[in-house]
């Protein structure tokens, strides 16, 4: 169980970092996203492992650990849970906010140039003046 779940952690968190290193805004709110979940289970299983097992005290039943799991990391996952929902919010009205702004999806604002497509119009621009023929 535990190697499954750090499998999971280790595969959202290469996921989260490849998107957040991606240039457009989209890619960059499900990189975050990812790493929240991620950092989600992370604090989960901090907080040991258990199934079948009550995070509350009960009446005749001895209060050790052997009897019961530890409630914070559940408290703390819920918590995060919250403010990772606030925060896509938040991010995604900035990107459709920037999107509307800039008229274009990318990070910084502006089209990448693809390679090639600069060279390409410059002699598609010299032969239609005459000036690439020999």
């Amino acid at each position: 169980m535990e190697i499954a779940l750090a499998s999971a952690i280790g595969i959202l968190t290469a996921a989260g970092i490849y998107l957040m290193l991606r240039a457009r805004s989209f890619d960059l709110i499900l990189g975050l996203t990812l790493l929240s979940y991620a950092t989600n289970l992370l604090i989960f299983s901090a907080g040991r492992l258990v199934v079948g097992k009550a995070p509350v005290l009960r009446e005749g039943v001895e209060a050790s650990l052997a009897n019961y799991t530890d409630p914070l990391p559940q408290a703390l996952v819920l918590t995060a849970i919250v403010i990772a929902f606030a925060m896509t919010a938040v991010t995604i009205v900035l990107a459709i906010r920037s999107r509307a702004d800039n008229r274009s999806d990318h990070v910084d604002g502006r089209m990448p140039d693809v390679a090639g497509a600069g060279a390409a119009e410059t002699a598609a621009a010299d032969t239609d003046t005459g000036e690439g023929q020999a």
